[in-house]
């Protein structure tokens, strides 16, 4: 069997997470089929050592460009490739061989970029709609994203697996950095703090967050342990994002809500285990990678009770109305200062973000390639 894998965003945040670790584990499952790796050599810099069976398939050009669409077609016949497997929303126009999709949210296409011009958008639609209608199977990472798929698309259910993203096994396997005190001092860190991070798009719901933690500060003012509260925001920069600046002006947070731009992996992880609690009111999650990661350094977890979040989560968040600025202000009020729950969301949260497993996801991923070759015809 050879296996073509897209790894050109393997040094993404979240997308980076999924390839890196399902590239590791098929390394330690499978050491007979050949493995292409379609990227540049500083991609294979993201993976662990792998094994003589996995190749770098140089490519330098862009998905998305008229050269992939083309040449990279001819590249795959070239090497005689069985299986194509695109880990993120996107095929080249022609595929030489069985296709495997992982759709990881349906955030394009339900909530388009700000900015993004109705023939734009039109196009997005299209190309998704043919990549999807080609693939061969699709893989989804959570069963609302398989059903969002399947209503949006009209895509046979028995077409998608679900396979659930997990924690980073670095987050997981490696200490933290010894250093912590001295990188919350670097950056200005020295107040109790509740802690957003991911992109920052319209559906991740930033505006209201910010207006419910305004409430919550107010309501918790002259608390001893919480009346120096923050809001800390780790994304993109805020000067790419007017409407969050009026929001922090409009709520009158100014001193209190600071935006660290992105931030390396042991900085993160650092921030995740010493926030009072991590905020994540999202309107729409294809699975909700972040909120798994602060609940694997023993984090309570605030999210919303849409979308994939309630799947995912279960008892092992506190699920709030993402519409209700209220509501998420009277969340975040009872996970700073209810002891007990705080206790019972670390428990749980703890054991939730053990239970979802890299190797099972890589499984599920081998099997359906296997499923795919023996079929003997595409779908």
């Amino acid at each position: 069997m050879r296996v073509a894998i897209d790894i050109r965003r393997a040094g993404d945040y979240g997308l980076g997470t999924y390839i890196r670790n399902i590239v590791n584990q098929l390394a330690r499952i499978d050491n007979e089929s050949h493995f292409l790796l379609i990227g540049e050599r500083r991609h294979m810099a993201e993976f662990d050592p792998l094994p003589d069976n996995f190749e770098l398939l140089e490519y330098a050009y862009q998905p998305g460009t008229l050269r992939t669409h083309l040449h990279l077609p001819w590249l795959l016949r070239k090497r005689r490739v069985d299986i194509l497997h695109m880990p993120w929303f996107y095929a080249p126009a022609i595929v030489p061989s069985r296709l495997l999709i992982t759709v990881h949210d349906l955030s394009d296409v339900l909530a388009p970029p700000v900015g993004a011009s109705p023939p734009v958008q039109t196009g997005r639609l299209f190309f998704a709609r043919r990549a999807l209608n080609r693939a061969d199977h699709i893989f989804a990472v959570s069963h609302a994203s398989k059903r969002d798929l399947a209503r949006f698309f009209h895509i046979p259910e028995s077409k998608i697996t679900v396979v659930y993203d997990a924690v980073d096994e670095r987050f997981l396997n490696e200490p933290l950095p010894p250093d912590a005190d001295r990188i919350l001092e670097r950056h200005a860190v020295n107040s109790p703090y509740v802690l957003y991070a991911g992109n920052i798009r319209p559906q991740k719901n930033l505006p209201r967050l910010i207006e419910a933690f305004a409430v919550a500060k107010a309501e918790l003012r002259g608390n001893p342990e919480f009346d120096q509260l923050k809001l800390l925001v780790i994304g993109e920069a805020l000067n790419r994002h007017a409407d969050l600046r009026r929001a922090v002006v409009r709520a009158r947070v100014r001193e209190d809500v600071r935006f660290l731009g992105f931030v390396p992996g042991p900085v993160l992880r650092v921030l995740y285990s010493h926030a009072s609690a991590f905020l994540f009111p999202s309107l729409y999650e294809g699975f909700g990678l972040p909120p798994l990661e602060a609940m694997a350094h023993g984090t309570p977890v605030l999210t919303s009770n849409v979308s994939s979040l309630p799947e995912v989560f279960q008892e092992a968040a506190l699920l709030v109305n993402p519409e209700n600025v209220f509501d998420i202000a009277r969340g975040i009020r009872q996970i700073l200062t209810e002891t007990a729950l705080r206790q019972t969301l670390r428990r749980k949260g703890y054991e939730r973000a053990r239970m979802y497993s890299w190797e099972s996801a890589a499984r599920l991923v081998h099997a359906a390639y296997h499923s795919v070759l023996a079929r003997g015809t595409t779908a």
